[in-house]
């Protein structure tokens, strides 16, 4: 028994000692419980180094997680149990986080390198004045397809997708909103509809473009594209312009019949223990040579038009992943539907993937 009790001893005195050589270390580099900040980010889209370079220059240790989407960011958010001091939610998302009381709002004087965002992007409908949220990245919802596999042919709207020659050669983002908007929008319908009737109709007609669906898939599209396992993949633009850089014989359009142009934005929410460090963070971010930097890394737009000036021509002069504000305006923000509604969407998707199997 007394040697139990001097092993549990010995355990506690050991693990004291870690602990105490954990708090010198991270106090000699300035990581104190205070100087932590703690962000919630989609995967793989923050360039790294920026962020050894933010906590090299402020001493500020930054603790990074990621979600895969948009309701998973928000349920942990909700049930409050990480103190996330800066999270990256889609318009929509912004919008029902403002209304559920979620974020904090920003203090704009901490925030001088707000002013090389294109105005474009700002006092959007779902958060008028930017009192919530700062614009990161931007996109849009299109078609990706290998010409050297499907030949001498041209994509340019949905509805060019259920021609029976393009059977089996198919690829769809997991996404209930891209996948019904598609619907909606190859029968003239906004992707914001709340029409039963509209959204039953697009429904059964994404059904009959099940004989040339490979697979619904998540992540894994760009490298089944990349590759040539498929003709044609329905994706966000910045993961078609990844695919372009390593396959030249894959193009990517943004459909005539209407599409979704989409952002993603910066926010605090409530439960920031270190509000001080997010607005750093984010006036980091905002600087046009750091966010030149991540966007070259991350592959989508910017709205940084102060960044634009250190980017490669080529890449801002391309029309498919910078359209001009001609092209910006024909196409549609996600609008949060509600609960009920967004439920609705999501069993008709969840229909749909079914009725496949």
């Amino acid at each position: 028994m007394k040697q139990l009790i001097r092993a549990l001893a010995a355990v506690i005195i050991v693990s004291l000692c870690l602990i105490l050589i954990v708090n010198r270390l991270n106090s000699a580099h300035g990581y104190t419980s205070g100087n932590t900040l703690t962000i919630f980010n989609w995967g793989d889209y923050i360039d790294t180094d920026l962020i050894k370079r933010f906590e090299k220059e402020t001493g500020i240790k930054v603790i990074y997680e990621t979600f895969d989407s948009n309701e998973a960011m928000l349920t942990k958010i909700e049930q409050g149990g990480t103190s996330y001091d800066i999270a990256v939610p889609s318009e929509y998302v912004v919008d029902k986080m403002i209304k559920e009381d979620l974020l904090i709002p920003l203090d704009h004087s901490k925030l001088p390198n707000l002013e090389y965002i294109d105005s474009r992007f700002m006092d959007l409908p779902f958060d008028p004045g930017n009192k919530y949220s700062i614009p990161y990245f931007w996109g849009t919802v299109g078609i990706a397809y290998n010409k050297k596999i499907l030949g001498d042919i041209e994509i340019t709207k949905w509805n060019d997708l259920w021609d029976p020659k393009f059977k089996n050669q198919i690829l769809m983002i997991d996404g209930a909103r891209e996948v019904m908007g598609m619907g909606l929008n190859s029968l003239g319908y906004s992707l914001n509809d709340t029409n039963k009737e509209h959204l039953l109709e697009a429904k059964e007609k994404l059904d009959l473009l099940t004989p040339n669906i490979k697979a619904i898939v998540g992540d894994e599209i760009r490298l089944l594209l990349e590759n040539g396992e498929a003709g044609i993949g329905l994706l966000w633009s910045g993961v078609a312009q990844e695919i372009m850089w390593e396959n030249e014989d894959v193009e990517y359009v943004v459909p005539k019949d209407g599409s979704n142009i989409w952002s993603d934005n910066m926010v605090i929410p409530k439960t920031s223990k270190n509000p001080d460090a997010a607005h750093k963070f984010i006036n980091f971010m905002l600087d046009p040579e750091v966010a030149a930097q991540n966007t070259e890394y991350v592959g989508y737009s910017t709205p940084n038009k102060g960044a634009l000036q250190f980017m490669d021509e080529e890449i801002i002069n391309d029309r498919r992943f910078y359209p001009d504000e001609e092209m910006t305006a024909k196409h549609e923000v996600y609008e949060n539907l509600g609960k009920r509604m967004l439920a609705y969407y999501n069993d008709l998707f969840l229909e749909f993937k079914m009725h496949r199997k």
